[in-house]
């Protein structure tokens, strides 16, 4: 094995790089989760974590994958045979239908050409043409991980009111939780869906639900089986600090962390460091002569960007030569895009010197995989990053 000076360079779009206080306290020696410092803490992290949603509703925690939180948002609001509106903005967005299906929900799945984000005027004819309100539920990706492409949650809330429609609002924001500004009570989501090892700096492990008091009441009619995924198990065990079953004691202590890191920093203040790492990775793939995956720059995503490459030339021959030259990790292209794009993470703990890293990296790969492109995409990056571009 080659010896690696240095640090590795993870640049997909999560698990993102976890920060050195975090696995800090990470490494903490296990507590008894029954023991009244457990529920202390516990108290403290679930009243944090409201306040990264931006909720004063119950925020749910598993010990499981965002793929989890899909899973649990479903089975809770809805029963089996209930109709389901889902839009195919992407990979993930495909993947939770998929989910809804199996588990016996009837999705009616608009289709999409995997560049633009949902059309809140479908999401209005849709509900309208509904008018026996089959319809339960409305599931959005927020920021779809494998495009770059962010769809406009109050836009779609505004649609499903104008059609009068009384369908609940699930919103995945696995990849834009902590990162994009995001606001569950404002905004009318019943069910935000999240997880633990993107903008929250953590690695996986954590999934989230936040429940408006609509869904919870929706869960109480719900004839779908569940068990470990049951809302009021959990809400009702939180309220004393404690869990029905094992938690992720370690992964709390680093939740309880990265809580802190994000409110000393202000989510204000990180939401527009990510919107100025995005526009100047934008501004680097612009100068190379790359196409952006994302077509509308409305919807353009502040966490990753997807890069096209140019015909004839293989994203993932590309990415070999970066990881194998430059020991960086960038983001693979995702069944339909398998091939033909690569993703640049940059979300999480990130600063203008590691994103100037990043994308010299991507520029001398370039140039090592033969891909025709047009020098300077870095240094027009960093002239914006400097204030001087």
């Amino acid at each position: 094995m080659t010896f690696r000076s240095g640090r590795h360079f993870l640049q997909i779009p999560g698990p993102t790089n976890v920060p050195d206080r975090v696995l800090r306290a990470l490494s903490r020696p296990t507590m008894d989760h029954r023991g009244p410092e457990f529920g202390k803490m516990m108290l403290e992290v679930l009243n944090g974590t409201k306040r990264i949603f931006r909720t004063a509703e119950n925020v749910v925690i598993y010990p499981s994958s965002g793929t989890g939180a899909w899973e649990a948002s479903l089975v809770n609001s809805l029963s089996p045979g209930d109709k389901v509106l889902m839009f195919e903005t992407g990979h993930f967005a495909t993947l939770w239908w998929n989910m809804a299906v199996k588990l016996g929900f009837e999705v009616d799945f608009v289709p999409g050409d995997w560049r633009r984000g949902v059309d809140p005027a479908a999401v209005e004819e849709k509900l309208s043409e509904d008018r026996e309100h089959r319809i339960k539920a409305v599931a959005v990706v927020h920021n779809e991980t494998s495009t770059g492409v962010t769809s406009d949650i109050p836009a779609v809330r505004k649609a499903i009111d104008a059609a009068g429609h009384p369908a609940l609002l699930l919103v995945d924001t696995i990849s834009s939780l902590g990162s994009i500004d995001y606001r569950h009570d404002e905004w009318g989501v019943d069910v935000t869906v999240g997880c633990s090892q993107k903008g929250i700096m953590l690695p996986p492990g954590l999934g989230f639900n936040a429940v408006s008091q609509k869904a919870l009441n929706a869960s109480r009619t719900s004839r779908t089986p569940k068990s470990f995924w049951e809302w009021e198990a959990v809400i009702e065990s939180n309220k004393t600090g404690y869990t029905p079953y094992t938690p992720s004691t370690n992964l709390l202590y680093g939740l309880e962390e990265a809580i802190k890191m994000l409110e000393e920093e202000g989510l204000e203040n990180i939401f527009a460091r990510h919107d100025r790492h995005a526009e100047a990775t934008r501004r680097a793939v612009r100068a190379w002569g790359l196409e952006i995956l994302c077509e509308n720059p409305k919807e353009y995503s502040s966490v990753l960007t997807a890069v096209l490459m140019p015909v004839g030339h293989d994203a993932d021959a590309f990415r070999k030569v970066v990881l194998d030259n430059f020991d960086m990790s960038l983001g693979t292209g995702l069944t339909k895009l398998k091939g033909k794009v690569f993703r640049i993470g940059h979300l999480g703990n990130l600063n203008d010197l590691t994103l100037v890293g990043t994308l010299g990296g991507i520029e001398m790969g370039l140039s090592l995989a033969g891909v025709p492109f047009t020098k300077g995409g870095v240094a027009s990056a960093m002239d914006y990053l400097a204030g001087i571009g």
